[in-house]
């Protein structure tokens, strides 16, 4: 089978951010390259074919054929006119906050601009409109850094600027034991807003605060930015705590982190569950490192 078509988006990870992101704080992403999802399109006669494989492809069974209908819906297209097979490869885990859904949308935007449906300028926007299926409302960071495939610091109003580190942390994402939903989590924090307007407001102002010593770490050298990296990932953890979203596993897993030796730790996305980020000054004891995902 000849291969007509192929794309390749990453998994990602936020540093600080997450949730102040919907009302215009900056958030910090950072793509994952050992988890990605790759598409593969051959054109064919027959009605399109889905094919599935990988550690995760599975997972993507019921999103695909939802993204691909209001991709559909969105660009008044039949899917009946879409004919060949498609074979999508994932290693990103559904639900766990590292940007399955934003990755496929990007993957399935990207193809449907190979077959003349979306501009690529539009590309973004397209995505984060099929991404709003999963997340109700989509910030559209996890889809800026699924597109660009580069560390960003993102702004909701459009505003998006590569970000590198002088220096390389000892960081690492770990999974909690417990699914996130990111829609109940965001439901979560909106509600906590709404009864409580002044605590809302004081958690996006200390998340602005992460953003900013956390950015400013990564200009530093390694010596003087990691105990500064340390206060920012700290003070980020500290917004997902008193937004109700460490309850059961999560808590369990990040005393696991500190107990073993992390100096920082956070839930990392949406929180609820799903994956956390931890600092460690050296490289974890290997019986630590085998259950860590290096950033």
């Amino acid at each position: 089978m000849s291969i007509d078509f192929s794309c390749k988006s990453f998994g990602k990870w936020i540093l600080a951010g997450e949730h102040s992101v919907l009302r215009g704080v900056p958030a910090l992403v950072f793509p994952i390259q050992s988890r990605n999802l790759e598409l593969n399109y051959s054109r064919g006669s027959q009605s399109l074919e889905l094919q599935l494989v990988g550690d995760h492809g599975k997972d993507l069974q019921l999103l695909v054929w939802g993204v691909l209908e209001k991709a559909c819906e969105l660009k008044k297209i039949s899917r009946a006119d879409i004919k060949g097979t498609l074979l999508l490869e994932s290693s990103i885990p559904v639900g766990a906050g590292m940007g399955a859904s934003a990755a496929l949308c990007v993957a399935v935007t990207r193809w449907l601009g190979f077959l003349g449906y979306v501009d690529e300028s539009e590309y973004y926007e397209f995505a984060r409109n099929l991404e709003n299926l999963f997340h109700g409302e989509s910030s559209g960071v996890d889809i800026a850094v699924a597109l660009s495939g580069e560390g960003l610091r993102f702004v909701r109003n459009g505003e998006k600027k590569s970000l590198t580190a002088t220096w390389r942390p000892h960081w690492y994402i770990s999974y909690s034991g417990k699914r996130g939903v990111t829609v109940d989590a965001v439901n979560k924090v909106k509600d906590l807003i709404l009864k409580n307007p002044d605590l809302g407001e004081k958690l996006d102002l200390q998340m602005a605060k992460a953003v900013e010593i956390a950015e400013r770490a990564l200009t530093l050298t390694s010596q003087e930015g990691l105990p500064i990296l340390a206060e920012a990932i700290e003070l980020a953890g500290q917004c997902f705590e008193q937004w109700g979203l460490n309850d059961g596993e999560p808590r369990a897993h990040i005393e696991w982190l500190r107990k073993n030796g992390a100096l920082a730790v956070k839930p990392t996305g949406s929180g609820g569950g799903g994956y956390v980020l931890s600092l460690w000054k050296n490289e974890p004891p290997f019986e630590i490192l085998e259950k860590l995902i290096p950033c």
